[in-house]
């Protein structure tokens, strides 16, 4: 069964353009349903039956998984059942009517103005590194991509004349979002007096964000420098790097932008998910991405 899973996550990779962070999910849950299956003498993908994963999905509940988490699983499983009845490997599908539990809708968490101001003001700017890390917030609050997306962006994914950024998203989708004269000066800053010392010997990379090894900044590192520069800058709440994303929506849909136009600008495939951040009224995108965006 393994190589059955090895073979559907080289599949995701070379047909459906996922991220790395999304082939790890989809490897890690799979191996999880493996180990268990291995646990009740299941060796073979054609003996599994819709029983097995009820009984591991409920071992899942049972152990206090979050509703997402058991969701996520669900999903990963569906896909490679999928994967397998496509391509000829199973008959019956035993995953076809698995059912996902109901999710909890939260109200995404959002920084007030001030808050996102003060965590964007504490970087120093005085190293490499501190460099780094105020363009990475900068740029993250001032366009809402996600972090994978942040850390995926190459130097050529910049274009500082224009002042917009080319990001790719899953499924390879690419979006043109523009940044404010904020992010433009963090990002000048740092590509003129911080990446050339933290790019080292590796001249060839083309990572615009670097780690101290002079290679492409990972999602962990910036989780930790995003806790590290909030608890420095006095805020209490917890937040993660996607509360800037968040806070991006929240604050230009309060300034008026349209829910269209954020839509886009987030890379929503469905509008209802823009909807959480609130109520607004119309306009154009540039426009009102510089009149409305508190650091443009």
């Amino acid at each position: 069964m393994k190589a059955h899973v090895q073979s559907f996550i080289q599949y995701l990779m070379s047909e459906r353009a996922l991220s790395s962070s999304t082939l790890e999910s989809y490897g890690r849950d799979l191996q999880s349903l493996l180990d268990y299956l291995e646990q009740q003498s299941v060796a073979e993908v054609a003996d599994i039956h819709r029983h097995h994963l009820s009984h591991y999905l409920l071992r899942l509940k049972e152990s206090g998984r979050k509703t997402s988490t058991v969701s996520r699983h669900i999903a990963s499983i569906r896909a490679f059942f999928h994967y397998l009845a496509v391509n000829g490997y199973i008959q019956l599908n035993p995953a076809m009517y698995i059912e996902s539990p109901k999710q909890e809708k939260k109200e995404p968490k959002v920084l007030t103005v001030e808050n996102a101001g003060l965590l964007l003001e504490t970087p120093q700017s005085v190293t490499a590194a501190g460099k780094r890390d105020k363009a990475m917030l900068e740029l993250l609050y001032a366009t809402g991509i996600r972090v994978s997306e942040l850390i995926s962006l190459d130097v050529d994914s910049v274009n500082s004349q224009l002042n917009i950024i080319r990001c790719v998203g899953s499924g390879m989708k690419e979006r043109i979002i523009p940044f404010g004269r904020m992010a433009q000066a963090a990002l000048d800053d740092y590509l003129q007096a911080g990446r050339t010392e933290l790019l080292r010997q590796a001249e060839d990379e083309p990572a615009l964000f670097l780690n101290q090894l002079g290679t492409r900044m990972t999602r962990q590192g910036f989780w930790k420098m995003v806790k590290k520069y909030a608890k420095e800058a006095g805020i209490s709440e917890d937040i993660t790097p996607h509360t800037l994303r968040h806070s991006f929506a929240a604050h230009l849909l309060e300034n008026g932008a349209d829910l269209r136009s954020v839509q886009e600008l987030l890379g929503h495939a469905d509008i209802s998910t823009t909807q959480r951040y609130t109520r607004l009224s119309k306009a154009k995108m540039k426009d009102v991405y510089s009149n409305a965006h508190p650091r443009a």
